[in-house]
C-alpha cells in the first residue's frame, strides 16, 4: 500500500471468487438504477418527507428457487441514470458485470436494499432517493463527490486549486465504517499535486476548495475511485470510499514569498538592502499554526547578512526593504525554503513556512556613526577635540528602545580624555566637536562599538543608540606631554624661567613660572591630573644632576637632546 500510489487508479484485479462458495448467489441479472433527485442545473428537488427505495420488478423469471439475501455474493449488470434519463454509469459499457457481497455496507444503502430479493435473470428498476445514495449535493450530469465541512478556520485567504501542491492528513473508511488506511498511523502527511492525475478522480475533486486548517468529509462513489477492480485486499470492488481530511498546507510551484506588514514605525529613514547585517526576532510556524522554532525562547536574536546566501532563499528576499522596529509576516513556499527534503526532524518535506519577524536593528559594515544634534547653545566658541578632557551625561540603549546603561545610575557623570581609547571608538567620535551644553543623538554601528562579541549587557553585533550631553570641557595636550605652549615660547627660555635672575631655578621658582604661563593662557598643563605633581615631574626631567635646581647648561643640554622639539614642547 505504497504512499506514492495510494490514490492512483490501480491495475491490480480483485476477484471475489473463482468457484461457487457457500452463501454465493450467482445471477446474470440486469437492472436499471435511477436516482430520484440530484440537486443541480438540470434537475430540481422539492423538500419533503424522506422517501424509501422504489422497486419496479418489470421482468421476473417463472422459476425462482432462491432470492438474494444479506451476505450473498452476486454478479449483475446495470445501467445508472438520473431521473431525466441522463446516464452516469453502466456495467455494460465496461463489458463486465458488478461482483460483490450484498448488505454489508459496501454499496450505497439504496442499492444494497434494491438488490435484495432478486432472482437470477430478474430485471428490475430501482429508484434511489438522495439520502440513500450520495446525498443532495451535486451538479450537472454525474453523481457528485459528496463533501461536508466539519470545521474551518475563521480566516481563509486561499483555497486549494488545481495544480496546487498540498499536504494533508486523512482517515479512509468504507461506507460501513471499516478503515482501510490512515496517514496518522504512518505519522506523516500525504503530499501531492491536485488535479493533475496523481490521485483518484474523486479525491482530486473533493480536495478542491479546501482551506488550510479545514477538516472535511469526502464521500467518493466507486466509479470515481477504484471501480470494479478495487485495490488489493483492503478496498473491494465497487466500494464507496469515505475520507476525513485535514488540510495542513498548500502552495503552488509558481508561488513567490507572501508578505503581510503588521507594524511599521512612524519614522523610517533607512530600509534594509543586500549586504546589510540584520538582527531580528522571529516565530516560525507551519500553515496550520503549529510552531517549529522561535528566537524568543532562546532569548537571542537571529543575526545574519542579507542577500548573501547565509539563510534560505525566501528569507533572504523577505529581509529586504525592512525598517528598524518593523514587524511583518512572511510566508515561504517550500521551493524557497527547505524543498522536498525538509530539514532534520523539525521541518518535513514540502512544508510551507510562516515567519513572524520583528527587526531589532541592522547596519552595513561600511557604516559610519550617525550624529543628530538635538540642542545647542547659541554661543559655541569652544568645541571638544582629541586630547580634551570632557565630562558628559549619556543614555545608551538598543535600537528597539531597550535601555542598557545610563550615567544617571552613577553618582558622578563620567570623565574621559578624547582619543585616549577610554571608550568605544564610535562614542569617542560622537563626543567630538561638541559645545558645553550641547545635546546630540549618536548611532554607533557594532564595528565601531562592541563588535560581534558584544559586552556585558550588550548583545553581539548590536547597533547602539546614545543620547549625549556635554557637561564640561577642558582643553588637553597631546598624548605623552604634560605641558604645551599655546603660542611661541620665550626665546631664550632660561632667562624667562629665572624669575629672580640668580642664574638658577629651584622647584618653587619653576612652579611659579609654569603657573604664570597657564594663568596668562600661553601654556597648558594636562587636564585631569594634579598640577603640582605634573610640574614636579617636569622639573625633575630638567634637573639633570639632581641637585635641586635647573641651570642654563642643563636646559641647553636638554634642548640639544630634544632638537626635534626645539620649542620645548615638553615643558
Amino acid at each position: 500500500w505504497s504512499k506514492r500510489t495510494h490514490w492512483k487508479k490501480s491495475s491490480v484485479r480483485f476477484s471475489y471468487f473463482n468457484k461457487t462458495p457457500k452463501n454465493t448467489f450467482i445471477m446474470e441479472s440486469i437492472f436499471a438504477l435511477i436516482f430520484l433527485c440530484v440537486t443541480g442545473t438540470h434537475v430540481s428537488c422539492s423538500p419533503g418527507p424522506l422517501e424509501d427505495v422504489v422497486i419496479d420488478r418489470y421482468d421476473i423469471p417463472r422459476v425462482c428457487p432462491r432470492e438474494v439475501q444479506t451476505g450473498d455474493f452476486v454478479r449483475y449488470h446495470y445501467n445508472g441514470t438520473f431521473t431525466d434519463g441522463k446516464k452516469f454509469d453502466s456495467s455494460h459499457e465496461r463489458g463486465a458485470p458488478f461482483s460483490g457481497q450484498v448488505g454489508l455496507g459496501r454499496l450505497i444503502t439504496g442499492l444494497d436494499r434494491g438488490v435484495q430479493g432478486m432472482c437470477v435473470n430478474e430485471r428490475r428498476k430501482v429508484t434511489v432517493p438522495p439520502h440513500l445514495a450520495y446525498g443532495s449535493i451535486g451538479a450537472g450530469d454525474v453523481i457528485p463527490v459528496q463533501t461536508r465541512t466539519l470545521s474551518k478556520p475563521e480566516s481563509c485567504k486561499r483555497l486549494v486549486e488545481a495544480t496546487d501542491f498540498i499536504r494533508y492528513h486523512y482517515n479512509g473508511t468504507l461506507l460501513n465504517g471499516v478503515p482501510f488506511d490512515s496517514s496518522h498511523s504512518r505519522n506523516g502527511t500525504y503530499d501531492t499535486y491536485v488535479g493533475m492525475g496523481y490521485l483518484i478522480k474523486g479525491m482530486d475533486e473533493g480536495l478542491i476548495g479546501m482551506c488550510v486548517g479545514e477538516t472535511r468529509t469526502i464521500i467518493i462513489p466507486p466509479f470515481l475511485a477504484y471501480e470494479e477492480k478495487g485495490y488489493g485486499t483492503v478496498i473491494p470492488s465497487q466500494a464507496t470510499l469515505v475520507f476525513e481530511v485535514f488540510m495542513i498546507d498548500l502552495f503552488n510551484p509558481k508561488d513567490d514569498i507572501a508578505v503581510v506588514v503588521k507594524e511599521v514605525p512612524k519614522t523610517c529613514t533607512r530600509k534594509t538592502v543586500v549586504g546589510d547585517y540584520i538582527r531580528y526576532h522571529y516565530n516560525g510556524t507551519f500553515q496550520d499554526g503549529s510552531g517549529f522554532d522561535t528566537s524568543y525562547q532562546r532569548n537571542s536574536t537571529y543575526n545574519t547578512y542579507i542577500g548573501m546566501g547565509y539563510v534560505i532563499q525566501g528569507m533572504d528576499k523577505a529581509l529586504q526593504g525592512l525598517c528598524i522596529g518593523e514587524k511583518r509576516r512572511v510566508i515561504l513556499p517550500p521551493h524557497m525554503a527547505y524543498g522536498e527534503k525538509g530539514t532534520g526532524d523539525i521541518i518535513p518535506g514540502s512544508a510551507v513556512l510562516v515567519f513572524d519577524i520583528h527587526v531589532i536593528d541592522f547596519h552595513n559594515p561600511k557604516d559610519l556613526i550617525e550624529i543628530k544634534v538635538t540642542s545647542k547653545p547659541k554661543k559655541c566658541n569652544l568645541t571638544s577635540e582629541v586630547d580634551d578632557l570632557i565630562q558628559y551625561r549619556y543614555n545608551c540603549s538598543l535600537m528597539d528602545g531597550t535601555l542598557l546603561y545610563s550615567s544617571d545610575h552613577y553618582e558622578n557623570a563620567p570623565i574621559t580624555t578624547l582619543g585616549a581609547n577610554k571608550v568605544i571608538e564610535g562614542l569617542d567620535e560622537g563626543l567630538r566637536g561638541m559645545c558645553v551644553g550641547e545635546k546630540r543623538v549618536v548611532i554607533v554601528p557594532p564595528h565601531l562599538g562592541h563588535g560581534e562579541n558584544g559586552a556585558k549587557g550588550v548583545p553581539s553585533s548590536a547597533v547602539l543608540h546614545f543620547e549625549l550631553e556635554l557637561l564640561d570641557l577642558q582643553k588637553g595636550v597631546p598624548d605623552g606631554y604634560m605641558f604645551v605652549w599655546l603660542g611661541d615660547s620665550p626665546d631664550p627660555l632660561f632667562p624667562a624661567m629665572d624669575l629672580n635672575k640668580d642664574l638658577s631655578v629651584p622647584l618653587e621658582e619653576f612652579t611659579a613660572f609654569i603657573n604664570i604661563q597657564v594663568a596668562e593662557g600661553t601654556g597648558r598643563l594636562r587636564p585631569g591630573m594634579d598640577a603640582d605633581g605634573i610640574i614636579k615631574d617636569m622639573f625633575n626631567n630638567q634637573d639633570r644632576n639632581r641637585d635641586g635646581k635647573i641651570v642654563a647648561e642643563e636646559l641647553k643640554l636638554k634642548v640639544e637632546e630634544d632638537s626635534d622639539k626645539a620649542r620645548h614642547e615638553e615643558l
